[in-house]
């Protein structure tokens, strides 16, 4: 036996190794950037930097995703249809059904994890909208963030939820919450910090190991609202959309079509009726209108510019040509502002409108620090010229959106147009057909599922290419499509959600949809309804949605918040209270904290008074904080667009042990030492609709980012001594939250 290591033979442990000649990979999502809202695709809307990559690239104008932003993402990263991998909606919203339980599967391992195992690096950097509500805290459960197993990031930096404050986001690395590099009043901006993370991520990478290749997933936040930007940005387009949405959309297709993006001979599809014509809204709403699409358009070309950084890294660190770099928007325009737009986007995924006179009165704020601003649907429907609807529909509005690939030396014809059919679906199996790398059979010891993407890499060398793949079905929120051989056919359901039913026409129901037929051979924005024509072959298509629908999991099907009696619940889902917080911790995520419909107590224990901040969460968009201004008790409360402060009568004694404030029926109250001694009407809402994935998580003894007040700056950190706070479900007399939840139902 040997018992000297020189005179052994060593055996070393193998490291996992690309193909050779494994380019870099970098992924783009834009967020609800409609087929029409690039300057590379029509827009009058400067995209230089995205116009540039479609120039030395390809760009396809029949490609597809799934109509909202987190089934679109798994789809991308999965290669595998939304509902086959449990994500048939947002992550807001998951169920007790196999397709829509928000929790991808370990059976189908991501494009990153696949990548990781063959010697790539993965970073992936900005939203994620993965994970489901209940597992979005310090607890996780963290299996399905970016850095878990079967996701296959090894790096991360970003927001974890469906949107965010531009200037104050909630931010975590890898799985640990973190603070923004800078302040608002800084000049701080998430997409500007986004890229500049991307790059020190990749320059750190590029110094340790050169030669290892690496996959980066870029997704910045925007354009999903909040609509925020500097007025550096969104001040060149004043007066650039006055002539409303009908020139915009009208002018966008002349260009369409004159550089071939859109087939000559495609019919620009009609106003429908719920979209007012610009010559008959007034000056004011033309006016407010107007400078809503100003700040959206300004955020769009900040956005390009923060791209045009990341691109130009590739370029100065000499990767670029190694690089394949694919850009796409997950979703059509959203029209999710409403028909006026909105001040205050939370509001409105309540379905409530924004107010016109108030919007008027602040006009000047929308895309700054005060506003969650998102633009009215008119700019959504000429976003996604020449289609129909918009983001979270079936129809091509929603699920036709720009994808752009650059592979310098690679491409036939760069410049130019692809117009086979392809979807999200398709794009993980295409690089790793590109790679060279075969789908695992398992990962884990895990069997995995079928793909249902197809390679794309034919078309990157012939122009003229056949289809990957020749069906693909379509569902969202009850609206649904399916795509079979060059045609289409799409119901007329209309979404229950956003108060839409009420000005939408369409079904209702899904015993009287209609289904509506369409030849994109030769109807490429799906306006000439055929289904009367060839009624034979619309029953064989509508078969065929039925039979997909049941191999993907997509039944039953969604039918709006009756649907939500089946809301999955989470790991340990979040306490009725009361529940302690101590301060000096991170922010603890909303969804982790007693349920606040209906109203909820907070009780702080002091020992020595003070000034500062007691708790806090949201900001003022959203939000509430507890807090001592000159030793006075204050409580200020944002929700439904509605403020409402509270200040105690008189100054707290040395001698105060308990301070706290309630809300519940309807009314604000403080109270010091367990007494009441003070209350006020609260018209907005008893719950927070936003603050959870926007505003981030409650803090205790500080606030951060934009206060919910402006009697103060944060972090305003309490200055007397602060031992815990007591969170409780329901309001100041203790109703409990089940008791609130059951008489809301009840209420008509």
């Amino acid at each position: 036996m040997t018992t000297r290591m020189s005179e052994a033979t060593p055996g070393f442990v193998p490291y996992p190794k690309p193909p050779d000649g494994a380019p870099n990979v970098l992924v783009i999502v834009l967020d609800d950037v409609g087929f029409a809202q690039l300057g590379c695709f029509g827009s009058p809307i400067e995209t230089p930097a995205i116009d540039r990559l479609a120039a030395g690239g390809l760009r396809y104008n029949r490609f597809h995703v799934t109509s909202i932003c987190s089934a679109s993402r798994a789809a991308l990263l999965t290669g595998r249809n939304h509902h086959a991998v449990g994500v048939g909606m947002t992550m807001e919203t998951p169920l007790g059904f196999p397709g829509y339980t928000g929790r991808i599967p370990a059976s189908a391992a991501m494009l990153p994890r696949v990548l990781k195992d063959r010697g790539y690096n993965t970073f992936a950097v900005g939203k994620w909208h993965l994970i489901p509500r209940g597992e979005y805290s310090s607890a996780g459960p963290m299996t399905r963030w970016p850095l878990g197993a079967h996701m296959g990031f090894e790096r991360y930096y970003g927001f974890l939820g469906a949107e965010t404050n531009q200037w104050s986001p909630e931010l975590w690395r890898d799985n640990t919450p973190t603070e923004p590099p800078a302040t608002p009043a800084e000049g701080y901006h998430l997409t500007a910090d986004l890229a500049d993370q991307a790059i020190a991520m990749l320059r750190d990478q590029r110094q340790a190991a050169s030669a290892k290749p690496w996959f980066v997933y870029f997704a910045p936040g925007a354009a999903h609202a909040p609509h925020q930007v500097p007025k550096d940005w969104s001040d060149p387009y004043r007066g650039r959309f006055d002539a409303g949405w009908e020139e915009l959309r009208s002018t966008v297709f002349g260009r369409q079509v004159a550089e071939g993006i859109v087939p000559d001979g495609t019919r620009l599809t009609d106003r429908p009726s719920w979209i007012p014509a610009w010559s008959e809204l007034d000056d004011e709403h033309r006016r407010l209108y107007a400078r809503y699409m100003e700040v959206f358009a300004g955020f769009l070309t900040h956005t390009d510019a923060q791209i045009g950084r990341l691109l130009a890294y590739l370029e100065s660190s000499g990767v670029a040509d190694d690089t394949i770099v694919l850009l796409m928007s997950d979703n059509g325009a959203s029209a999710e502002g409403t028909a006026t737009g909105t001040l205050n986007e939370s509001a409105a995924w309540l379905g409530h409108g924004g107010d016109v006179a108030e919007a008027v009165a602040r006009i000047d704020e929308i895309g700054g620090h005060t506003t969650f601003n998102h633009y009215p649907w008119g700019w959504a429907w000429a976003g996604n010229t020449p289609l129909q609807l918009w983001k979270r529909y079936a129809w091509l509005g929603g699920v036709r959106t720009p994808l752009i690939v650059r592979w310098p030396g690679r491409l036939a014809e760069p410049g130019s147009i692809r117009s086979q059919f392809c979807h999200a679906v398709d794009l993980a199996p295409t690089l790793l057909d590109v790679i060279g790398i075969e789908p695992p059979d398992a990962v884990d010891g895990v069997a995995q599922q079928m793909v249902d993407g197809a390679s794309l890499s034919a078309t990157f060398s012939e122009p003229g290419a056949p289809e990957p793949r020749s069906t693909q079905y379509f569902e969202m929120h009850g609206s649904r499509a399916v795509y079979h051989e060059g045609w289409k056919a799409t119901t007329d359901y209309v979404s229950p959600l956003f108060g839409e039913r009420d000005h939408l026409s369409g079904s209702q129901d899904f015993d009287t949809d209609r289904w509506s037929m369409f030849d994109l051979t030769t109807d490429f924005a799906e306006a000439v309804d055929l289904s009367a024509e060839q009624p034979e072959r619309l029953a064989d298509l509508e078969r065929l949605w039925w039979s997909e629908a049941e191999r993907n999991q997509v039944l039953p099907l969604f039918e709006g918040p009756s649907s939500l009696v089946a809301l999955h619940p989470a790991e340990y889902p979040a306490p009725s209270g009361p529940v302690t917080y101590e301060p000096g911790g991170a922010p603890i995520y909303e969804g982790a904290l007693p349920a606040m419909f209906g109203g909820f107590t907070i009780s702080a224990d002091i020992d020595g008074v003070g000034d500062g901040v007691i708790c806090a969460l949201g900001d003022l968009n959203d939000g509430f904080a507890l807090y001592l201004l000159d030793r006075v008790p204050v409580a200020t409360i944002v929700s439904g667009g509605t403020t409402t402060r509270l200040a105690g009568p008189h100054q707290l004694s040395e001698t105060t042990g308990r301070i706290g404030m309630g809300l519940g029926r309807g009314q604000l109250s403080l109270l010091v030492d367990g007494e009441v001694v003070a209350s006020t009407v609260h018209l907005g809402m008893t719950m927070f609709p936003a603050v959870g994935t926007a505003a981030g998580g409650l803090l205790v003894g500080r606030d951060r980012g934009l206060a919910v007040s402006g009697d103060y700056e944060p972090p305003f950190p309490f200055t007397g001594t602060l031992r815990r706070i007591t969170f409780s479900s329901g309001g100041p007399d203790r109703r409990p939250a089940a008791d609130e939840v059951a008489r809301a139902q009840a209420v008509d």
